[in-house]
């Protein structure tokens, strides 16, 4: 507790910092893209965009287009080979690499040293500095943390360079103090098989005083189910009593809440939200009982936002943060200290918060299934679910949804396949119950299934008992970077699945 306590007083002046936020945020992001602009203003990127002019922010919203990560491939791609001084000072030796959820193909995001430290490890710390500040009773520096990372290797274009899973890549380079206050050590934590890694953490935590968890809630129901199966006990609280918090983040919190309550069953367990991802940290839930996260705005990171009904057109129109509006869905344009210059993250976002400004994810900006004009977005799709479930009884481990075209002899529909923790008792019932849902959610979606006149109900494929996990190793998808694509217009992924689940 002493520990604590005294963490608690070191972080009291970054707590006031975070407190300005409410109605300082102009000042802060103006300064934040000042900066940016006269660092890089001597790379290749910044003397074709003449930053050296001083631009304003409209200015810089004219001059430089935004961009998805193929526009700026070409680029990361002569930063992979080694090139340098090229879209930030000096070379990049680290990427984050994800495949994505909308297809196969890798994305290699740059992160320099300035997004590791101002970025990355300053949200892991502030995130730590807000939960003290939300739970004075709390004990957290009495045990240690148990995180579950991802691993890396040397590019195969450059041996110089390492690519892998952000979690991996930052663990790799973290303060080797921090290894005094988390579990286990970096070599298991960085292990290709995650088979084998999940086996050996479970094996060298069961017996450690674990306060906090951070990581991507599905790995974390797997490992939790595991130690219950190896320690014979009936909850991770008879293992780890001290356990506290559980900072998550990656995919929606709203499908597993219900078997989080199973697992930790204590109404002194906290769970906080973060926003962290390959291009930056950006976001950290700083009220247990308001959704919403707080935009972090002074970490090197200049945000823009784009409406949603603007994303597809060939010059869309961005925000800055201080002229964003209430309910709106934007999708999030970005410009970092590792030099990624107004890219469009792909990540779709409302506020419901503007002093200070907060936001929740609401989906990707390709990450949606849209056959009649029905606009399904993840965040319809969690909350159905979570609908559902709390109305069934049920409780869902994985999903996707996919495509059934219309035909001659059929109507268009969704194909949900689920894989159930706990099976409701009236699977007609649930399937009833989540399309009502999605119905009460989406308008557009309503409308579709209005009289059943071109747009049938969704049907519903229960999954084996690991499929998903199945279908991401036989992917090559296992490991905290990676996540089952819950929405796609495309069929490949439930039929790849569907042939895993005979």
């Amino acid at each position: 507790m002493v520990l604590t306590k005294l963490a608690s007083y070191i972080f009291a002046d970054r707590i006031k910092e975070i407190e300005r936020f409410k109605d300082n945020a102009e000042i802060i992001q103006k300064k934040q893209l000042q900066k940016l602009l006269s660092t890089a203003k001597k790379t290749e990127w910044g003397k074709m965009y003449g930053y050296a002019d001083g631009l304003t922010p409209h200015a810089y919203a004219e001059r430089v287009p935004a961009r998805g990560y193929e526009q700026l491939r070409p680029y990361i791609d002569r930063l992979l080979a080694g090139e340098s001084n090229l879209t930030w000072p000096g070379s990049f030796n680290w990427f984050s690499q994800s495949s994505g959820t909308t297809d196969d193909k890798s994305k290699f995001i740059p992160v320099s040293n300035d997004t590791f430290n101002k970025v990355h490890y300053r949200g892991g710390v502030d995130s730590v500095a807000i939960y003290l500040h939300l739970n004075p009773e709390s004990d957290f520096f009495s045990g240690k943390g148990l995180i579950l990372g991802g691993t890396h290797s040397p590019s195969k274009v450059n041996n110089k360079v390492h690519c892998g899973d952000l979690s991996g890549l930052l663990i790799d380079n973290a303060n080797p103090l921090l290894n005094l206050i988390r579990v286990p050590d970096k070599k298991v934590v960085l292990m290709n098989d995650w088979g084998k890694k999940l086996q050996k953490i479970m094996e060298l935590t069961v017996s450690e005083d674990i306060t906090n968890l951070s990581g991507i809630p599905s790995w974390f129901l797997l490992l939790g189910k595991k130690i219950l199966q190896y320690t014979g006990k009936s909850n991770l609280l008879e293992v780890w009593p001290n356990l506290e918090v559980f900072f998550h983040g990656g995919i929606s919190f709203a499908p597993y809440r219900e078997q989080f309550k199973a697992l930790l069953p204590s109404d002194n367990m906290h769970y906080i939200e973060t926003y962290n991802a390959s291009e930056g940290f950006f976001a950290v839930q700083n009220d247990f009982s308001d959704p919403g996260m707080l935009l972090m705005i002074d970490y090197g990171i200049y945000y823009e936002f784009i409406p949603l009904e603007e994303v597809d057109c060939e010059f869309p129109k961005a925000v800055p943060l201080w002229e964003v509006e209430l309910g709106k869905t934007y999708a999030m344009v970005i410009s970092t200290n590792s030099g990624l210059w107004r890219y469009i993250i792909g990540d779709t976002v409302q506020f419901t918060s503007l002093s200070p400004h907060k936001i929740i994810l609401t989906g990707r900006t390709k990450h949606f299934i849209n056959i009649c004009g029905e606009e399904l977005m993840v965040g319809n799709t969690d909350r159905g679910i979570e609908m559902a479930c709390n109305k069934t009884g049920a409780r869902v481990r994985e999903y996707t949804v996919g495509p059934v075209f219309m035909t001659e002899k059929q109507k268009a529909r969704h194909h949900w396949i689920i894989e159930f923790e706990k099976a409701p008792d009236d699977m007609e019932l649930f399937n009833e119950t989540l399309d009502k849902a999605l119905q009460s959610l989406n308008s557009d979606y309503e409308a579709k299934r209005k009289n059943d006149i071109t747009f049938d109900r969704l049907t519903i494929t229960v999954g084996r008992e690991g499929l998903f996990y199945d279908w991401m190793k036989q992917n090559g998808k296992l490991g905290g970077q990676h996540k089952v694509p819950r929405l796609s217009n495309q069929t490949r992924f439930v039929e790849e699945l569907m042939k895993l689940n005979q």
